[in-house]
């Protein structure tokens, strides 16, 4: 058993300690899915990656109430869906009136291009991801792995306990799905 499943094991069974501990074991894996995500994110992201880990990290070991995790991957998936949270809830209180509304940013170019904001497109991926874990929940959580993780396939095929062709399915369906709600 990986030092991370022991001290997942210890916080679960009200050990205050062991969640300083886990820190120090799981930030730089953290800190490079943080990373990864934020690079799919538009140019002028304020958020930066450690930023985004350590408000992840506070949802999911500095609550009031005692989390549960499986295995590495658990916490790993419970990690990921915390930062997807966290960059809707960004993009959705971007959207707000106080913060400029339906106002667009442009960013214009030497040819006076405008630039799509992809405040739009992070929401349109939340609620088509939504549909999606209405159709089959395990396909929206091999998608959150895979986007918002930065897992590979077989990786995340593990974390939620399937076989690799099982998850190259899932991830085939989950594309085709994802498409067709996103062209509406």
């Amino acid at each position: 058993m990986s030092d991370v499943t022991q001290i997942l094991m210890q916080i679960e069974d009200g050990d205050a300690q062991a969640a300083e501990q886990l820190l120090p074991l799981v930030y730089d894996e953290l800190r490079r899915l943080a990373a990864v995500k934020l690079a799919q994110e538009q140019s002028g992201q304020t958020l930066q990656a450690t930023a985004l880990v350590h408000e992840a990290y506070v949802r999911l070991a500095g609550g009031e109430q005692a989390q549960h995790w499986n295995s590495r991957g658990h916490f790993f998936a419970a990690a990921a869906e915390a930062m997807r949270r966290i960059l809707v809830e960004r993009a959705r209180s971007k959207r707000r009136l106080k913060r400029g509304g339906e106002g667009r940013r442009l960013e214009v170019s030497v040819d006076e291009v405008a630039v799509e904001d992809q405040d739009d497109l992070v929401l349109t991926v939340d609620e088509s991801l939504a549909a999606l874990a209405q159709q089959s929940p395990q396909a929206a959580e091999l998608v959150k792995l895979r986007y918002f993780a930065g897992l590979t396939l077989p990786a995340a095929a593990e974390a939620i306990d399937v076989s690799p062709r099982t998850a190259d399915r899932l991830w085939a369906y989950a594309k085709a799905f994802l498409h067709q709600q996103m062209q509406r």
